[in-house]
């Protein structure tokens, strides 16, 4: 298994002391941390967007441009990059940029997020989103793969003259995972293109994300892709991965900011089950325990999923030096246990965006056919297999 660190850039008090550090200091935490990921031989950092609530993950092509100059192997991935909001020429542009900066080791994860707050912002309808996330996808993918493009849709001006963006990728096109929280849209859009797809993991029941997980590999097969490709990335749930050398003892620290952080209704978590923090240990995706704890719980998850990319995020209300004290942890006391019962191919020689060739991927759908078959299943496919 592969291991991710996610930080949505959450900018909190910590519900217990009431403390928060300065916004200067929150962003430089992510850079740093990133750093410490790599030195710790974690594979990727993912930096979140959001466009509202208590968050200063508004401009994350600027952060991981930060990132990029001062990490040297360590693959840099968003979580998610609200496409539906975005342009994707201004998209394809800005990670183009952070993709050439890092040497070609850049992974998008993209998605519609689940701030309906950002539509309005950006003068977008709601009842759009699917439709502006299936529409912009093609337009970005075909971007990056082809130039003197020429285009039309619905929500963007025609590109009628030939386009080619600038600069180009590194090496080749870019992966780009898809996103799934709440609905079989995002692992229907992922399956069809023939990408991999990341489970939220964070809020619900792990039974509801199965139901996503096993759409998204029948649709997969059922368009014909070669499963070696089909790769799936699982998150951790709300609240951040807490290590101690106990179970009862992680209980005992990070419980009340736990259960301080999900009874806040801007947090992302706010509609989660598990509001007390025994329960959330024995039964949601929380990682928080000893480390044998933590090893059992992402196997478990494992034997469920057959997921390749773990993604933890660190408890960004605590003292800093506490959340790089938990990473060191999790990386020297975790991290071997689980690669050596969970191998993917993933970032690995069988992958064959190892290399990042031209011609990655799957079979490529024709771009304007399936914007209009897009269309057609956003209508028709948008039902939550829970409530979002």
């Amino acid at each position: 298994m592969k291991f991710q660190v996610l930080d949505i850039i959450p900018h909190l008090k910590n519900p217990v002391t009431g403390e928060i550090v300065s916004t200067a200091d929150r962003l430089n935490q992510v850079v740093e941390t990133a750093k410490r990921s790599e030195e710790l031989g974690l594979d990727s950092f993912s930096v979140g967007e959001r466009h509202a609530g208590e968050f200063v993950s508004s401009s994350p092509t600027t952060v991981l441009a930060a990132i990029a100059a001062v990490t040297h192997r360590i693959r840099l991935q968003t979580g998610v990059t609200v496409l539906s909001v975005l342009d994707p020429v201004r998209v394809a542009e800005d990670y183009a940029t952070i993709d050439q900066l890092s040497r070609g080791r850049l992974e998008l994860v993209i998605g519609k997020g689940n701030e309906v707050l950002q539509y309005p912002l950006f003068g977008l309808s709601l009842d759009d989103q699917w439709d502006l996330l299936a529409e912009k996808y093609a337009l970005l993918r075909t971007l990056w793969r082809k130039e003197s493009v020429t285009w039309s849709g619905r929500f963007r001006p025609a590109l009628t003259e030939p386009t080619t963006t600038t600069p180009r990728p590194f090496a080749g096109s870019p992966r780009i995972w898809h996103g799934s929280a709440t609905t079989l849209t995002s692992a229907a859009l992922a399956a069809k293109w023939g990408d991999p797809l990341f489970t939220a993991n964070a809020i619900q029941p792990r039974e509801n994300y199965k139901v996503l997980i096993d759409h998204y590999r029948e649709e997969y097969e059922r368009h014909g892709h070669d499963p070696r490709h089909q790769y799936l990335g699982s998150g951790s749930g709300a609240g951040g991965v807490f290590i101690a050398d106990t179970t009862q003892e992680a209980i005992r620290q990070y419980g009340p900011v736990y259960e301080g952080l999900t009874a806040n209704r801007n947090v992302p978590g706010n509609n989660s089950p598990f509001r007390d923090i025994q329960h959330a240990v024995a039964e949601g995706p929380a990682l928080v325990g000893s480390p044998e704890q933590v090893i059992d719980k992402i196997l478990s998850y494992h034997s469920l999923y057959n997921h390749d990319l773990q993604s933890i995020s660190l408890p960004t209300t605590l003292p800093f030096e506490q959340q790089l004290e938990i990473l060191e942890r999790f990386a020297l006391e975790v991290i071997p246990a689980v690669r050596a019962s969970a191998p993917t191919t993933l970032w690995e020689a069988g992958d064959p965006f190892a290399g990042r060739p031209e011609s990655a991927g799957a079979t490529e759908p024709d771009a304007a056919a399936a914007v209009t078959a897009d269309h057609a299943l956003n209508r028709s496919d948008t039902a939550h297999v829970y409530a979002h």
